[in-house]
C-alpha cells in the first residue's frame, strides 16, 4: 500500500498499521532526513548521515542520576556530530512496558530524559520483549506523537536514507519461550497466529532487502542473531533470519536485548553483528565463550553506539558514558578493516 504522508513522504506498510484499519506488512518512509553534504556546495560533495544507537533507561536509574549522565553525554556526541536521527534498539520502557498511551512513563524514560538539543531529532525504535509485557499498542499509537513528535515506533518498518537503508524487525514474535511462560503475560493482539505473522515478516524482509538499492543495507533488531552476552545467540533468528541477511549482503545487524556493547564479525560474509544494549543497567561480569577471530569488542558497562555513513564508507563508533570511544571499525568499498 503507497500512500504520501503530509510531508509529502511516500510510505508502504509493513507490519500493522496503527490505525489497525487492514494488516499489511510494510511501512516504508522515503527519505526521512535531508541528506547532508561533505565537500560545500559543489557538485564533487559526498552526502552522509550520522545517527546514534541505544536502548532506552530503565526508569529507576534516571532518578539515580546514572541514566541522565548517559543521556547528556550521547547530546553532546550528538552535538559533535550534528546526527541525523537516532535509533532505540528496544525494551523502550522497563520493565513491562506502557500501561496505555497516558503512561507517565513515556515522559518519565523518554521525553524529559534525552532533553539535549542535539537529540530533538527523529527516534526510531522497534519493541522488545519487555515492551510486549505491556501495552504494546500503545507504543505504536500516533497518540504518542502528539505527545513527542520525535517518537515513532512501529512492529517492521524501513527508513531509506540516502546512502543507507535501516529495516526494523520485529524480533520478540520470534522467539517461542514468550508464548510458553507462565508467569508473564504478553500482548499478542495482532501478532496471532504466530506462524502465519513470522512467515509473512520473512518474506517481506526479504522482498525489502531485495529491492533495496542503498550502498548500505543496515538491519535493526531487539534480539541477538549472534551474542556472548547473557542471552547469548536467538536460534530462532539464527535459523530463519540470518539466511535473509546473508542472502541480501546485510552489512550490520543491530540489536540490544544482551546489557552490554559488542562487536562480533562474521567469518564467511561481510556481515556485523553490533549489540548496543548497554544503554540501561549494564551486566557486569556476564560473558560467554566466543571465538577470538570473531569477537572484536565486547564491553560489559553502560554505553551507546554512533554510525557516520557515505556513499564509500561506513564509521560504527562505541562510547562509554563518559564520552571515551571505546572500539571503532569502519568498511570501506567493498573492504572491512578494524580501527
Amino acid at each position: 500500500m503507497i500512500k504520501r504522508d503530509k510531508h509529502g513522504k511516500k510510505e508502504s506498510f509493513w507490519g500493522e498499521k496503527v490505525n489497525k484499519e487492514k494488516k499489511d506488512f510494510f511501512w516504508e518512509e522515503k527519505g526521512v532526513t535531508a541528506e547532508k553534504k561533505k565537500g560545500g556546495s559543489n557538485s564533487c560533495a559526498e552526502f552522509y548521515q550520522q545517527f546514534l544507537c541505544s536502548n532506552f533507561l530503565e526508569e529507576n536509574l534516571t532518578t539515580e542520576g546514572i541514566g541522565r549522565q548517559e543521556a547528556a553525554r550521547m547530546g553532546k556526541v550528538g552535538e559533535k556530530m550534528d546526527v541525523d536521527f537516532i535509533v532505540s534498539t528496544g525494551d523502550n520502557f522497563y520493565d513491562s512496558g506502557l500501561v496505555d498511551e497516558d503512561d507517565p512513563a513515556f515522559f518519565d524514560s523518554f521525553t524529559n530524559v534525552y532533553t539535549a538539543p542535539s537529540l530533538q531529532k527523529q527516534w526510531y525504535s522497534v519493541l522488545g520483549n519487555h515492551d510486549y509485557r505491556g501495552n504494546a499498542l500503545a507504543q505504536l499509537s500516533p497518540e504518542l506523537r502528539q505527545r513527542d513528535i520525535r517518537w515513532l515506533c512501529m512492529r517492521s518498518f524501513v527508513v531509506n536514507a540516502g546512502n543507507v537503508d535501516f529495516f526494523f524487525v520485529d524480533t520478540t514474535p520470534f522467539r517461542e519461550k514468550y508464548f510458553k511462560e507462565e508467569d508473564q503475560e504478553y500482548d499478542w493482539r495482532c501478532v496471532l497466529p504466530r506462524e502465519q505473522y513470522i512467515s509473512n515478516l520473512l518474506m517481506d524482509v526479504d522482498v525489502a532487502l531485495k529491492e533495496s538499492s542503498a550502498k548500505w543495507k543496515i538491519v535493526v533488531g531487539h534480539h541477538t542473531i549472534h551474542s556472548a552476552g547473557v542471552h547469548g545467540n536467538t536460534q530462532e533468528l539464527v535459523d530463519t533470519l540470518l539466511p535473509i541477511l546473508l542472502e541480501n549482503e546485510v552489512n550490520l545487524y543491530i540489536n540490544g536485548h544482551d546489557h552490554c556493547l559488542e562487536h562480533i564479525s562474521s567469518s564467511n560474509s561481510q556481515l556485523q553483528f553490533l549489540t548496543s544494549g548497554g544503554g540501561s543497567k549494564a551486566w557486569r561480569g556476564d560473558i560467554n565463550p566466543w571465538n577470538l577471530n570473531e569477537m572484536k569488542f565486547y564491553y560489559d558497562g553502560q554505553g551507546f553506539m554512533a554510525g557516520e555513513i557515505t556513499k564509500n564508507d561506513l564509521v560504527v563508533s562505541f562510547y562509554d558514558i563518559f564520552g571515551n570511544i571505546l572500539h571503532q571499525w569502519s568498511a570501506s568499498s567493498d573492504t572491512h578493516s578494524a580501527m
